[in-house]
């Protein structure tokens, strides 16, 4: 248990996100965490267009911007968000991402507050740069300038920690403290739901789920639904949101019911569903410096759910597979991988997958990354 003695009572932190708040699990995680060590943290988020009501545990607060996309969209962001931290009064700053840090730097000056940098992933690395150089220079020139002067940085894996040292090797924070994006600990999903019978999956189906809160470009669902159409015996549910998820629904018609597509839902249902699969996939393509680096929350919904993964070989995701004997990483994303991976999968019983899962997520859980948030918040203060 983290001892929370030597920190501020209840002081107030705000929380930048460019999100809508409602559906980033690891923010609110964060907070709650930050919660335990005796902050109270205030959320600042976006209104997108298909955000329903503000439903999270912690106060907190979205802003309108004119645009959705593009440089405008980044532009008025910043100045938008800007504006609204220099008049919030708050004892510290947590950004997360870059696409918050510069508002986050400039108020954290003005109020003479601590600041914390948690890097979800390796931005400038991302699908959405890849190819676009006049893009990637903009966001990497605005992190040289900004992430050497940080005190504190926290990131979601070893890689990506390693590939900041190898980029800033002065930076004042030495090396990102490691937070990985782990589900809190908690049992099997208890409550029955029977998901077969409501989505009209046979009982000797195969049934893959393939969950994501943004299914965007390279992350997997092209190549599985290409190798669902060879296996008939399959059934596939894909979750959330994105380009490829709106592709994903786009061939639903074609696949006579063995494609299944649902828009987000609240995340205790969703780990209903993910129970009742036989298997989940993660199969992000690493074409991208940040997706080769990524380790996806998905991967470990799967082992807090009890069910076996298929994954892609990435660094990370491959470590964490086959060092907790979870699952199966596919040879490269062609049909036919993929489907000897899932009957790698397949020839073992289920109950042993239930017991290598259940053991995995005794040390992969949420509360045993706690002391790193911690650290950050005291090291936020040194200088």
């Amino acid at each position: 248990m983290v001892d929370s003695s030597d920190l501020p009572i209840q002081k107030r932190i705000a929380v930048l996100v460019s999100n809508d708040l409602n559906h980033d699990q690891r923010v609110l995680k964060t907070c709650a965490t930050l919660e335990g060590l005796s902050w109270s943290p205030f959320l600042i988020g976006r209104t997108m267009p298909l955000s329903g009501a503000l439903a999270i545990p912690f106060a907190g607060k979205r802003l309108s911007v004119l645009f959705s996309k593009g440089f405008l969209f980044y532009a008025s962001w910043q100045i938008r968000l800007l504006m609204e931290l220099l008049r919030t009064s708050c004892e510290a700053i947590w950004a997360n991402d870059l696409d918050t840090l510069l508002p986050a730097y400039l108020a954290s000056k003005w109020h003479g507050v601590p600041l914390v940098y948690d890097s979800h992933e390796f931005f400038t690395e991302a699908a959405g740069l890849t190819g676009r150089p006049f893009q990637r220079g903009v966001w990497l020139r605005l992190e040289r300038w900004l992430y050497p002067r940080i005190a504190s940085v926290i990131t979601v894996n070893d890689s990506i920690a390693e590939a900041y040292v190898s980029r800033y090797p002065n930076a004042r924070s030495v090396k990102p403290r490691v937070v990985r994006n782990m589900p809190l600990k908690r049992p099997i999903p208890s409550d029955h739901v029977d998901w077969r019978n409501k989505l009209g999956i046979p009982a000797d189906a195969v049934f893959i789920v393939l969950q994501g809160a943004y299914l965007d470009k390279d992350r997997g669902v092209i190549q599985a639904v290409e190798a669902l159409r060879s296996q008939l015996h399959w059934y596939m549910v894909v979750v959330g949101a994105g380009a490829e998820f709106d592709w994903a629904r786009s061939q639903v018609e074609s696949l006579e019911g063995r494609l299944i597509c649902l828009p987000k839902m609240p995340f205790e249902e969703l780990c209903t569903l993910t129970a009742a699969a036989d298997l989940g996939f993660s199969l992000d393509r690493g074409i991208h410096g940040n997706y080769w680096f990524s380790l996806p929350n998905k991967l470990f919904d799967y082992i807090h759910a009890g069910i076996p993964v298929v994954a892609s070989p990435m660094p990370e995701v491959q470590k964490i597979v086959r060092k907790w004997q979870v699952g199966a990483v596919i040879k490269d994303h062609g049909p036919g991988s993929i489907a000897e991976a899932v009957e790698e999968v397949l020839s073992v019983p289920r109950v042993d997958w239930t017991s290598r899962c259940a053991k995995a997520s005794e040390q992969l859980n949420w509360q045993a990354e706690g002391d790193a948030i911690k650290e950050a918040m005291l090291a936020s203060s040194i200088g």
